[in-house]
């Protein structure tokens, strides 16, 4: 393969002086959970990041197409958002919610003027899996039902409950936490049974959820969770109208709306604040993590003052949910998102790099779909167009090859067949190009 220059930086990275990644490495398998995964048949450390780049332990470069997972959403190691963790770290690093402190107060103030509608009241804890934890028991306890509806191909946390309610075979093991769940058809237009080409794809794909509700439940039901865009399972974009018709057949039974923001918020999708609004709708709760942290352990759920009521009939809280310093953090990526227009940056440049992906798909047969909004774009791979047989080996050897040029990617999808493109929101157009111009010969190098 020929060598693609990355796109200039300013920064000079600090020589790296620590253990060799083989040692790291040993040590990882000697003291770390033995179910962790590695991306690339050999390992890469990552010892340093800026902005939209990280560094190696040998000090080569990365553009980092993969944010960390869709956690780091405005730049490792943003200058604004270092500046408010170092200051409130050097004033208090903890304070518990049984006294008053105004940096929680504050961030919950200006996190609840981004949502839509009722959703004014701010939980916070430290993770998407708690979250979701927290959404699904609101859920349960303010609808007094308790039967679940989610999504086949869905992603939702590597705790007990969101497990329940995730269906990736990857994610779940064999043990009943999924009592009282049940999984609808996932609304994928690629592989499901309705096709782009059908008009009333999303009302059709919905009433599944009716039938779902109709024949495995009582006919009542505590909710619905689903992720604006699938994440995990390969950045999946449902047809228009789906959440909408599901809503109202989920209301009808009885119960509430979870959307789940973890991957898709914060401005990604390019036309919206928030996926949800997307598709025209307004959940009843939401809840989000890694980009609403830039990389810090921080995560909210959000919900209407109706529903919390219920929950303040016990006493409810969180140890480091919402402490100062992640709430300071919190709100320098919500000043930045705002003043450096990351929403704006995502769709115009998701835009650029989606008319690029179908050029290299009209180029080379092993792509079967390239979808995705603002700068969360999925490329699946395939044996065959016909058979749409995936094609995991190719784009697992994609994934390795771009590696090798200076582009970190990730890979989702049911049988890992799709690779996931969700970079720092603060990418270039010569980012973009450098993106595109890896993957033509990535690809041609199969």
């Amino acid at each position: 393969m020929k060598s693609i220059p990355l796109p200039p930086t300013a920064h000079q990275p600090q020589p790296y002086t620590g253990p060799s990644a083989a040692a790291v490495l040993a040590l990882r398998k000697q003291y770390l959970n033995p179910g962790l995964f590695l991306y690339y048949k050999q390992p890469i450390m990552i010892v340093e990041g800026k902005m939209q780049y990280v560094w190696d332990d040998t000090g080569k470069r990365y553009l980092d197409g993969l944010g960390g997972i869709v956690t780091i959403s405005v730049g490792h190691c943003h200058p604004h958002v270092l500046a408010a963790a170092n200051a409130q770290n050097a004033t208090l690093q903890h304070s518990t919610t049984i006294y008053l402190q105004p940096k929680i107060a504050l961030y919950a103030e200006k996190l609840a003027s981004k949502m839509p509608g009722e959703l004014k009241v701010c939980y916070f804890v430290n993770s998407g899996s708690e979250a979701n934890d927290l959404a699904l028991m609101m859920a349960r306890l303010y609808t007094g039902n308790y039967d679940m509806i989610a999504l086949r191909n869905a992603y939702h946390g590597g705790n007990a409950s969101g497990m329940g309610v995730t269906a990736h075979s990857s994610w779940k093991f064999n043990v009943p936490h999924s009592f009282g769940v049940h999984h609808a058809i996932a609304p994928y237009p690629y592989r499901g049974v309705y096709g782009y080409d059908e008009a009333d794809a999303g009302k059709k794909y919905a009433a599944d959820v009716k039938q779902v509700i109709d024949y495995t439940t009582s006919g009542k039901v505590a909710g619905f969770i689903a992720e604006s865009i699938q994440g995990v399972g390969g950045f999946v974009v449902f047809p228009d109208g789906y959440l909408k018709h599901t809503y109202e057949h989920v209301r009808a039974a009885g119960g509430i709306c979870i959307a789940d923001e973890v991957q898709t918020g914060f401005g990604r999708t390019g036309t919206h604040y928030w996926g949800f609004e997307t598709q025209g709708v307004i959940p009843d709760i939401v809840t989000m993590a890694k980009g609403i942290g830039n990389g810090a352990p921080l995560a909210a759920v959000v919900t209407t003052p109706k529903i919390a009521a219920v929950m303040a009939q016990k006493t409810h809280f969180n140890t480091f949910g919402g402490n100062p310093v992640v709430s300071a953090i919190g709100t320098a990526v919500l000043e930045v998102i705002d003043q450096e227009k990351t929403q704006a940056n995502c769709l115009e440049l998701g835009a650029y790099i989606l008319a690029g992906l179908e050029k290299l798909k009209a180029k080379y047969v092993v792509i079967g779909d390239v979808r995705g909004k603002g700068l969360m774009l999925g490329i699946e791979f395939v044996k065959d167009r016909a058979t749409k047989e995936p094609g995991k080996e190719a784009c697992a050897q994609v994934v390795e090859n771009a590696r090798e040029l200076g582009l970190l990617l990730g890979k989702g999808g049911l049988w890992g067949q799709t690779i996931r493109f969700a970079p720092p929101m603060n990418i270039t157009k010569a980012d973009a190009d450098f993106l595109l111009a890896v993957l033509d010969e990535s690809l041609a190098a199969l």
